[in-house]
């Protein structure tokens, strides 16, 4: 079995032993086409690998395959997997138990937080959400995969 998805950000060079980075990959699962887009867009400028989806269906196939280290989930989703679902099925699966959700939702009520949070969510931003807040979160949970 792989190992965590975030094991791949540091890596030591053949002739020294100093650590690189190495590219993150986001995975960002929202239906509408012009905010999925915005955030690709958002996420590429900044130097991360994206993939995008537009259903719950397509995340949990896409994080099975080929695990992010960070996934944007809106919580209103097409088909038979919302968000809520998808974050439950991330968390079930030991390949991507560990990878960070940061929802992304127009849902800005309490039940749907606590929602979110029970199925494992690590933080919740209401649409609409500042860019830099959202680039701050990754950094952050960046740095947080970095260190541990």
């Amino acid at each position: 079995m792989r190992g965590p998805p975030h094991a791949r950000l540091l890596g030591v060079t053949a002739s020294r032993s100093e650590y690189h980075e190495i590219e993150m990959r986001i995975l960002v699962c929202e239906d509408q086409d012009s905010i999925r887009r915005m955030i690709e867009a958002l996420v590429q400028a900044r130097g991360y690998e994206v993939t995008a989806v537009a259903s719950g269906t397509k995340a949990i196939d896409v994080a099975a395959t080929n695990p992010p280290d960070i996934v944007l989930l809106d919580l209103m989703l097409p088909g038979q997997y919302d968000g809520f679902e998808v974050c439950r099925r991330l968390r079930a699966d030991p390949v991507t138990r560990d990878v960070p959700v940061v929802i992304i939702s127009a849902l800005d009520d309490d039940e749907s937080r606590s929602r979110a949070t029970r199925a494992g969510a690590n933080a919740y931003y209401t649409k609409p959400f500042s860019p830099i807040a959202l680039l701050k979160e990754i950094d952050r949970l960046r740095e947080r995969m970095i260190s541990s």
